[in-house]
């Protein structure tokens, strides 16, 4: 959990990517796959929309504990959040999240009794942001090659919530 500062914060580097690879457990092996946010903000909920009858749907209700992980190599982000996941056939919530993107998937529409939304409350996460262009980047990793006092300075990384 984290403040409401830190809260805009995971938003910013993450509303952008859109795209967030889902960790669940199944058959004691982890198991991901894309999922596209449908939020226009994040107060430590992020919401996606699946089918009731999905594999990640029966892993996350024998496992509720998920990780989501979030990357844009072009800015140098990258993001990875914790949490518990639950599952709502609120027909408010999904009235409030369908856009265009999520029909395509559901061609029978929001009614379709399939139509679930999976919502992840965020316990913890890790996040790290290159502060400096590629080249500066290389710069580093060369220079820590030939003096081995020297770490690289990457950037921004912060860990937050219980872990």
């Amino acid at each position: 959990m984290s403040s409401p500062e830190h809260k805009q914060k995971i938003w910013k580097l993450i509303k952008d990517v859109k795209v967030g690879m889902l960790v669940t457990q199944g058959d004691g092996m982890p198991h991901a796959r894309p999922m596209h946010l449908v939020q226009d903000d994040y107060d430590g909920t992020l919401w996606f929309f699946t089918r009731a009858s999905a594999e990640k749907v029966f892993e996350a209700r024998k496992d509720s504990e998920v990780c989501l992980s979030f990357s844009d190599q072009d800015d140098g982000v990258y993001v990875s959040l914790s949490g518990h996941a639950n599952l709502h056939r609120d027909q408010g919530l999904i009235d409030k999240f369908w856009n265009p993107f999520v029909a395509a998937w559901f061609p029978e529409g929001k009614d379709d009794p399939d139509v679930t939304l999976l919502e992840i409350k965020v316990q913890s996460g890790e996040h790290w942001k290159a502060k400096e262009s590629k080249a500066y980047q290389l710069y580093e990793i060369a220079r820590a090659n030939l003096d081995k006092d020297h770490t690289p300075d990457m950037g921004e990384n912060e860990k937050f919530g219980t872990v």
